[in-house]
């Protein structure tokens, strides 16, 4: 955090928080819900006593198996040595989180206890959510249970630890909601009804997009679809929830794949790309006047790229939500791009790039040569090596805000892309460390802040 601070930025932008299955995607989570463990500092447990510092390991990464041995170490010495005020924050936690927190705890442990497959594969019983066979589940995985409560219980109170840290420094924390949610998750075993599922809850058919600037078979995510007529027969109740969860945790929140409240791709399960599929029809406005009845003002901001049409940009402004400006699209020589800085409008987010792009300087490095010289032209002729003239530009558009993704900011190539869409493989793996972290980023950052008028 002070790392933010010292550059004069006041806004940190953040993938999805949830649990990953095993491709590592934010976008896939197990719950809409819950935290993920992985994130949970060790070294902060040590700091409260509930670990002993002797027992972490050195520095970077600690081991998946070491840190669940860690976790279950500090639960034990939490309910041993904890005062009775941090027992009843824990119990509280409990209780004003059970309605997402106990389905996920016992699907969790459920999945544990049938080696990690997805839960249409499970004995029939346990799949279909008979009472009697999840109560005799619950006495049986109590322990697992337990300790995935406190994982989250400690993920909760860390996470807000650094949100009141980033608050008082006068720093927001922007956060990312998925549109779609993954077939193998907490939400779609207890929730199965709300989806488009069959008799043995497989997807009838999943979400994705069409070709598009990123793969010419389109891409197929795999989501089962909502049943919207079923959610919006409940007055929304999931998606209230949903956001309810997520302003907990942030201060802003995108919404990924903004179009898909207006019109969906729906592609046959049985389809293994996302070429053939259909645009079906999406009770948008409805869902939005239910979430601004119950919220208000609504603090979000709308991921409107790809296949945009009238009636997807209709909707964000009828809610007033800004969209997206990415600076990688804007130079394919036409002058009238809405990506080129000049096209911006203020109610709207600009990105150098984001997670689904190369970074800035490993896509300038791939333009052919004429598209190079456009892009100096339009940017004049700069001096300053690349990414630093995009960033630039980035920061002096009319855009009420501006993203910079940290790779950029260290100025790295392709090696450090965090997602290649369209691909299953190598991603979500690219991480910095503080010894990439120069001396004189903060006075540059905040040198352009400053110039720019964005603290």
């Amino acid at each position: 955090m002070e790392f933010l601070a010292s550059c004069g930025i006041t806004l940190w932008q953040t993938l999805p928080l949830g649990p990953t299955h095993q491709d590592g995607s934010p976008y896939q989570c197990l719950s809409l819900f819950a935290g993920n463990p992985l994130l949970i500092s060790l070294e902060r447990l040590a700091g409260q006593g509930w670990l002993s510092p002797e027992a972490l390991p050195g520095d970077g990464p600690h081991p998946q198996r070491q840190r669940h041995a860690l976790l279950m170490q500090a639960q034990q010495n939490f309910f041993r040595h904890s005062a009775a005020e941090q027992r009843t924050a824990y119990t509280a936690f409990r209780a004003n989180e059970a309605y997402w927190l106990e389905d996920y705890a016992l699907y969790r442990a459920l999945k544990y206890s049938h080696d990690e497959r997805i839960w249409t594969q499970w004995p029939a019983k346990l799949r279909d959510r008979d009472p009697e066979a999840l109560e005799e589940a619950r006495s049986d995985l109590e322990p697992i249970i337990e300790h995935i409560y406190f994982e989250q219980f400690i993920f909760s109170e860390q996470w807000q630890a650094v949100k009141s840290a980033a608050n008082v420094r006068g720093i927001r924390l922007f956060g990312d909601m998925p549109i779609f949610v993954a077939h193998d998750s907490a939400d779609v075993w207890a929730h199965r009804a709300d989806y488009d599922l069959d008799e043995q809850g497989n997807p009838r058919v999943v979400a994705g997009v069409p070709p598009d600037y990123f793969s010419s078979t389109g891409q197929r995510w795999g989501n089962p679809h909502y049943r919207w007529e079923r959610i919006a027969a409940s007055g929304f109740r999931c998606w209230i929830e949903r956001l309810q969860r997520q302003l907990q945790l942030f201060d802003l929140i995108r919404i990924d794949h903004f179009r898909g409240f207006e019109a969906y791709w729906e592609i046959s399960a049985d389809h293994p790309t996302a070429i053939n599929g259909r645009w079906v029809p999406a009770p948008g406005e409805a869902l939005f006047n239910a979430l601004q009845q119950h919220f208000g003002a609504l603090p979000l901001v709308a991921e409107d790229l790809g296949l945009i049409t009238p009636e997807v940009h209709a909707l964000r402004h009828k809610y007033g939500l800004p969209g997206m400006k990415v600076l990688q699209f804007a130079f394919d020589g036409s002058a009238k791009n809405p990506y080129l800085p000049h096209q911006h409008e203020t109610n709207c987010v600009v990105y150098t790039g984001t997670h689904d792009n190369d970074t800035a300087l490993g896509w300038f490095q791939k333009l052919p040569p004429e598209q190079k010289q456009y892009v100096d032209d339009y940017l004049g002729a700069p001096g300053e090596p690349m990414p630093w003239p995009l960033i630039r530009a980035a920061l002096a558009s009319v855009a009420h805000l501006a993203m910079i993704p940290m790779q950029d900011i260290l100025m790295l190539g392709s090696e450090a892309r965090m997602n290649t869409p369209g691909t299953t493989s190598g991603n979500w793996r690219w991480r910095f460390t503080w010894g990439q972290v120069t001396p004189d980023i903060p006075e540059r950052v905040r040198h352009l802040i400053q110039l720019y008028n964005r603290g």
